[in-house]
């Protein structure tokens, strides 16, 4: 196979790089369907790579569904794939919360109902789901009720995050005791027709601001995610596979957990960043240039039905 980065994968290569893997990690939102469409080939690739043995695992940074949701959609959309196969950040954040911070005591918790769940699976209780609109002035903003009980906010995806929901975390990470956890960085969630909208970045860089307190992610590119896969499954990082279209988080992650990487042009970036990366010098960059790239996974295809 190429020693160069930011390879082509055509050809000859793609069954290379397949015989080459035991394991492969695929990003969802952009790598294998856009909103709630599949991207065009998705299906029958994870299909097929499933029928010849390979170990298929879905990671995704999008904490707005269970594990069991994730499966469903999965389900609805045609591929074979069951709830043990899905990790997403809702399912980590709670199991790091659990098994790294050993945490005893309640969440507030800036996220959905599937975090909500998610972390009701493992013990942990929450406060803070659902709108939290504003009423009095500034000095009642500052003096806000709080539950003795937080001992950490989590920052998710929430459709409802409001002033008061960011004051409400301001105040609970005043408590220097009080651990700060956000489920990923990403900045834009890719939706079909090529669209995006906010992504959870943006509501974490935000309360960190207002904190002047820094938080730990356990989202891509944080490797605790490839942690939860390999020691649920035995995967070795020599033998696997990353699939993502986010530069700075799949193709990162991959690079930080020693996988192979392959970069597909269905979403977030695009090949001229990866090339800008592969061509700065700077090594942290580098980081985020992947060792191969395609337009769509559907280019895997001819390799895994000859």
């Amino acid at each position: 196979m190429s020693g160069s980065k930011c390879t082509r994968l055509s050809g000859a290569l793609v069954k290379q790089l397949l015989d080459s893997v035991d394991s492969v990690l695929f990003d969802c939102d952009g790598v294998i369907w856009r909103g709630d469409q599949a991207v065009p080939g998705a299906v029958q690739v994870v299909n097929l790579l499933k029928k010849k043995g390979k170990r298929v695992v879905f990671i995704t940074n999008n904490s707005t569904k269970t594990r069991r949701m994730y499966g469903d959609k999965l389900t609805s959309l045609g591929f074979k794939a069951t709830v043990d196969e899905v990790f997403g950040t809702a399912y980590c954040c709670a199991m790091y919360l659990k098994t790294v911070c050993k945490l005893e005591g309640k969440v507030y918790l800036l996220g959905s109902n599937a975090m909500k769940d998610e972390l009701a699976e493992v013990g942990i209780q929450q406060t803070g789901v659902g709108p939290d609109h504003i009423t009095g002035k500034p000095g009642d903003w500052a003096n806000v009720a709080l539950d003795p009980d937080v001992k950490a906010v989590v920052v998710g995806f929430d459709e409802h995050f409001s002033y008061m929901k960011l004051n409400r975390a301001f105040q609970y990470l005043t408590r220097p005791d009080c651990l700060f956890v956000g489920t990923n960085r990403d900045a834009r969630l890719p939706l079909e027709g090529g669209k995006a909208v906010p992504g959870t970045g943006c509501l974490v860089k935000i309360v960190e601001t207002a904190a002047q307190r820094e938080a730990q992610t356990v989202g891509k590119p944080n490797r605790f995610m490839f942690d939860c896969v390999a020691s649920r499954f035995g995967v070795d990082p020599s033998r696997c596979l990353m699939v993502g279209d986010n530069l700075s988080t799949d193709i990162m992650l991959g690079s930080t957990c020693g996988l192979k990487t392959l970069f597909t042009l269905t979403g977030v970036n695009t090949l001229a960043e990866a090339e800008a990366y592969l061509n700065s010098g700077c090594e942290e960059r580098q980081g985020m240039v992947p060792d191969y790239y395609v337009e769509s996974i559907a280019e895997l295809l001819p390799a895994l039905q000859g």
